[in-house]
């Protein structure tokens, strides 16, 4: 058979299985329903596989036994009948499996109904692909692979259930919860939905994600896992666990005190959708949880249905608890078997018309079903119950009582409509508020108030007094009224990102001073007042350093980084600075090549090219002609020679290192006063409190300053008249002085060795993360901006270039370009060389040189002959 091939590849983990339970056999029982039998042409073997021992499992067979029955005494004409063969899946993927081999070995069953977890649903999945029969399942699957004959008949809309619960936590103002889910299992799909829901819509934080217990877990191994829970210190808990969970969980809840007043339960549609299946002691211990459960229009063939099975379960076992109320996952597998006891009559007429097989042809029909079942709408839309029902909000009020207190829709309104995170939030509270009862909700312990972990919170803010630059921090105290105001720069900032948080912060400011005004202390001081707990948190200029976050938390910076150095424009400049970005040598050297290069270009083109031909005159100024109008490359006269058009290639490139050094040299010079910070006779200033700064930065000879009014007098005498000359400080108050001073004063921003100003919390408090959050979107929105052009009156007279080095521009000697000349100098000597070396005339010389020194040599061995025989002669 077709699925042989996978049975071999199963057969290992089901025979280890098999010979643990010491039994290789599987129990099948046929199903018979009261419809005659007798006239059927057609019978079509489904099989069932549930598990059997548990009270879900028993119903769940009951419902499709009573929807097989009612379905066939409606149409008593159809040619075709459904036999059910049910079997016991034990709650296990493996005897659920086993027991689909033996369902498609023994029984030929053409359709599976079952798999009540995702392990089942995964195995039976596969083995459904494997022999093309259609699975319909009450869970889906563990992994993301399609399987194209796995039809989920449950309904579920994760998406609208995400936002659901996003926004109810919201309403009650939730800022921090716990999400406890089973195993890893759950989070590949809901659980990160939920986490960026809430981060991104409700501004809360998951403070703890707990996924260390399953089904499978021994009460003892929960327990262990909510002490755990217990001493985060946090009551909100969002559980997204299985039905088969859900009792151990909520017992071993209720006997640590957790279902106590204080606490709150959020619990996903998962497990409480099969509430009503649980055991009235499980729903008594609840008494307080808010769930999502999928909701079912209420009717008379629903309530005929309950009151069928209410009377079947009481004469087939008296002692059973009584079934008050369905499950969605029961009314889903009845309307499930509906849908396929018609397809498989569709599926008979069509098999008759074509060679597809079975499988194929009645899975086509499934899909294509479309009616008004108990649930609602019934259509499998690519193999999944489509969700038009909303989602009821209920809360477990005790005795086993479960009440609606209010409807989440399925459906979003407008979903074409583009929102941002802000309006989607508004748009889900008011939604929300609309159709929930808060009134009616009974909590944990019994409680009927609103419930909310986040109490007001009340802040004692330590703010800096100062003495200058008081567009930061000012602090004014009315005697008349006996009331202090602050104001400033980085109130309004605070004031801007509390006032954006989603919950309620009230706060005090409390000025940092002693008895007569004056400062109380440093800034660390100020800071570790919040380490002594006298502070709930400091506001003001104080910048983030390493040791202070040794002991308390800084939220992100809200100014810039980094410090800057202050200097004075030059006020009268020589009517010759434009010769001093060059010195005097490279001056002389750039006009020297300037005119070799033009000679030598003459030497290579005089012989061939008319435009370097003429008078003496002429010849001459052409030189000097071409050279120098390669400085704007603006020379006219073409070049015929390629010794030349190398020489003028590297050339151009020499002037245009040079003539872009020049420029930006001299922009330099008009720009900004050439000063020696680490010179002799130079001194440098800084704000009093910040010594750290000019220590960073390696200076001598400091001058400390209160004020923007100080710091133009100090700049104003300069370093010998008992002055600075520069001033280095943070950006931030380089920009409150530039205000002021704009036309005398600039500013290079030097080194970022400052991390800039930022608010101090607490260590641990969850205020940092929060207010960090809303200084991104003040910044974002540049909302920050704003505010700091409104208090710090910034002005575009500053000069800004992170690029910037130490020292300031110097003037450019030849030593620092002689690489430039070098080349250049290179080029010209070659090419000289080649071209006395390739000319004719040089040729001919050579040759007639090499014959004059033939012939002087010739002259010299016949005179030195001559003296030898002489000399021979007058010896005999």
């Amino acid at each position: 058979m077709e699925f042989r091939g996978l049975r071999q590849t199963i057969i290992v983990s089901f025979l280890t299985f098999c010979c643990l339970s010491g039994n290789l056999t599987t129990d099948i029982e046929k199903k018979n329903y009261d419809v005659n039998l007798i006239s059927v042409k057609d019978q079509v073997h489904v099989g069932v596989i549930l598990d059997m021992g548990s009270r879900e499992g028993k119903i769940v067979l009951s419902c499709i036994s009573m929807a097989l029955s009612d379905f066939y005494h409606l149409y008593n004409n159809y040619s075709t009948r459904v036999v059910l063969y049910s079997t016991d899946s034990k709650g296990e993927p493996l005897p659920a499996l086993s027991a689909a081999l033996g369902l498609l070995e023994n029984m030929k069953v053409e359709a599976i109904i079952g798999a009540q977890t995702r392990a089942e649903a995964n195995l039976l999945a596969e083995l459904g692909e494997a022999a093309k029969l259609p699975v319909m399942s009450l869970s889906p699957p563990q992994t993301d692979n399609k399987y194209p004959f796995f039809v989920e008949i449950m309904r579920a809309n994760q998406a609208a259930e995400v936002k659901g619960i996003s926004a109810l936590i919201e309403v009650f103002k939730w800022r921090d919860v716990i999400l406890l889910y089973e195993n890893k299992e759950y989070e590949r799909d809901f659980i990160p939905s939920l986490v960026n829901s809430f981060q991104e819509i409700t501004h809360g934080s998951v403070a703890y994600k707990s996924f260390n217990i399953a089904s499978s877990s021994s009460n003892e191994e929960v327990i262990e896992e909510l002490q755990k829970l217990m001493k985060l210190k946090i009551k909100v808990f969002v559980v997204h666990v299985s039905h088969f969970l859900a009792p151990c969980l909520f017992l071993s809840a209720h006997k640590l005190g957790m279902m106590s007043e204080g606490y709150s339960w959020i619990m996903t549609s998962t497990s409480m959708n099969s509430l009503h299946s649980m055991d009235l002691s499980v729903i008594e211990s609840m008494q307080g949880v808010l769930g999502f459960r999928s909701s079912i229009p209420a009717s008379m063939s629903l309530h005929s249905l309950t009151s069928r099975l209410r009377r079947k379960f009481y004469l087939e076992d008296p002692n059973m608890e009584e079934i008050r109320e369905l499950s969605v996952d029961e009314i889903w597998a009845y309307d499930a078997t509906w849908a396929l006891a018609e397809a498989v009559e569709r599926a008979r007429l069509r098999n008759s018309i074509t060679r597809s097989s079975k499988g194929v042809v009645l899975l086509g029909e499934i899909l294509q079903s479309r009616f008004k079942g108990l649930s609602g709408e019934i259509q499998y839309l690519n193999g999944k119950l489509i969700s038009s029902e909303p989602f009821e909000i209920v809360n477990v009020i005790g005795k086993g009582e479960i009440k609606r207190i209010g409807l989440w829709p399925c459906k979003e309104e407008g979903q074409t409509r583009k929102e941002s995170p802000q309006q989607l939030l508004i748009h889900n509270r008011r939604k929300l508020a609309s159709t929930i009862d808060l009134e009616r909700i009974i909590w944990p312990g019994g409680s009927k108030r609103e419930l909310s972990t986040s109490e007001t919170v009340k802040l004692r803010i330590g703010v800096p007094v100062r003495l200058g630059f008081k567009e930061l921090v000012r602090v004014d105290h009315n005697l008349d009224t006996n009331t202090t105001h602050v104001t400033g720069f980085s109130i309004e900032v605070f004031k801007a990102a509390v006032g954006a948080l989603p919950y309620e912060v009230q706060y005090e400011f409390i000025p940092f001073e002693d008895g007569n005004g004056n400062p109380a202390g440093t800034y660390n001081d100020l800071v570790y007042q919040v380490y002594l707990k006298k502070f709930d948190a400091v506001v003001g200029d104080v910048t983030i350093t390493a040791n202070r976050s040794q002991y308390v938390d800084f939220t992100i910076p809200y100014t810039d980084l980094g410090v800057g150095t202050l200097v004075q424009n030059n006020g009268k400049e020589n009517m010759w600075i434009f010769f001093k970005p060059l010195s005097i040598p490279l001056w002389i050297a750039s006009a020297a090549f300037f005119i070799v290069t033009g000679f030598v270009v003459w030497v290579f083109e005089h012989p061939t090219n008319e435009n370097f031909q003429g008078t003496p005159g002429k010849q001459i100024g052409t030189v000097l002609w071409f050279a120098f109008s390669t400085l704007v490359f603006t020379y006219t006269e073409k070049l015929s020679n390629n010794l030349a058009k190398f020489v003028v290639i590297i050339w151009v490139f020499v002037v245009l290192i040079l003539t872009s050094s020049y420029t930006a040299t001299l922009a330099s010079m008009m720009t900004v006063k050439q000063i020696q910070l680490n010179a002799r006779g130079n001194s440098i200033g800084y704000q009093s409190g910040s010594l750290g700064v000019i220590v960073n930065l390696n200076f001598s000879g400091i001058k400390p300053y209160r004020s923007a009014e100080e710091y133009s007098r100090a700049l104003l005498e300069g370093s010998k008249h008992g002055g600075v000359s520069a001033i280095i400080d943070e950006v931030s108050y380089i920009k409150i002085f530039l205000a002021k001073y704009h036309a005398d004063y600039s500013m290079i921003k030097t080194k970022s060795i400052t991390n800039g100003f930022a608010f101090v919390f607490p260590k641990g408090s969850k205020l940092v993360h929060d207010v960090s959050r809303q200084i991104e979107f003040l910044r974002q929105e540049e909302k920050l901006i704003e505010m700091e052009k409104t208090w710090l009156h910034e002005k575009r007279t500053l000069i800004s270039d992170a690029d910037i080095s130490n020292s300031d521009p110097n003037t450019i000697d030849l030593y620092d370009l002689r690489g430039l000349f070098l080349i250049s100098a290179a080029s010209l000597a070659i090419a000289l060389f080649l071209f006395i070396v390739l000319s004719l005339r040089f040729r001919n010389l050579i040759r007639g040189l090499m014959q004059l020194i033939g012939r002087r040599l010739q002259r010299s061995r016949m005179f030195l002959s001559n003296c030898i025989l002489k000399l021979w002669q007058k010896l005999n």
